[in-house]
């Protein structure tokens, strides 16, 4: 499978963060996985990319033609695809990957769960989403998304979509138990409303 890989691209974190990182990215080498992450040198995106390179693991790198000139991008990716927007990269990242793990970042890997989350949530794919939770770095998160069940802005189904991990094991163990789900959204409101009125 080729395994997507969502992280921070800032090495001011805690080394815990990158270490763990790198032995992801080295265990799914290790496992005949190719990675596809945002072909960053730096951060949780480095750290998984020296682990794949150290285990001769295929690397595939999309980045946005604009950080060509930044000096922030890994350089020994097996393929690298440089588009033209943000958007178009995380098209093709979406595209190329058979499942998705989200490691410890801020704001762009937010977006990028959410997105992923959001077309699972409207039947676009079944893949997993795997939340590899760190040091309880996705705690708050998670607690947030319980918060959206509880006051019905989501279902508990929507929990469902998406599996948290504490450790490299439970990741691996989720990829390789994963049964793919998905429920039609609307299907479900449109029940509620009958049952309500």
């Amino acid at each position: 499978m080729n395994i997507c890989v969502f992280g921070s691209s800032s090495d001011l974190i805690d080394k815990e963060y990158l270490d763990s990182a790198e032995k992801l990215g080295s265990e799914l080498a290790k496992k005949g996985h190719g990675v596809v992450f945002g072909a960053g040198k730096f951060g949780v995106m480095g750290a998984t990319a020296r682990g794949v390179s150290a285990e001769n693991g295929t690397l595939i790198g999309v980045s946005p033609k604009f950080f060509t000139e930044m000096d922030v991008l890994f350089d020994s990716c097996t393929e690298l695809i440089l588009t033209e927007t943000m958007r178009e990269r995380k098209g093709i990242m979406e595209d190329r990957s058979d499942a998705f793990i989200i490691c410890a970042g801020g704001m762009g890997t937010f977006e990028e769960f959410f997105e992923v989350l959001t077309l699972k949530q409207l039947r676009r794919h079944e893949k997993p989403i795997i939340i590899y939770n760190v040091k309880g770095y996705y705690n708050h998160m998670i607690a947030m998304m319980d918060n959206a069940v509880k006051n019905k802005f989501m279902t508990d189904d929507c929990k469902r979509l998406y599996s948290v991990a504490d450790t490299q094991e439970e990741v691996f163990e989720q990829l390789e138990n994963y049964v793919p789900f998905s429920y039609n959204k609307y299907n479900y409101i449109y029940e509620g409303d009958k049952s309500n009125g």
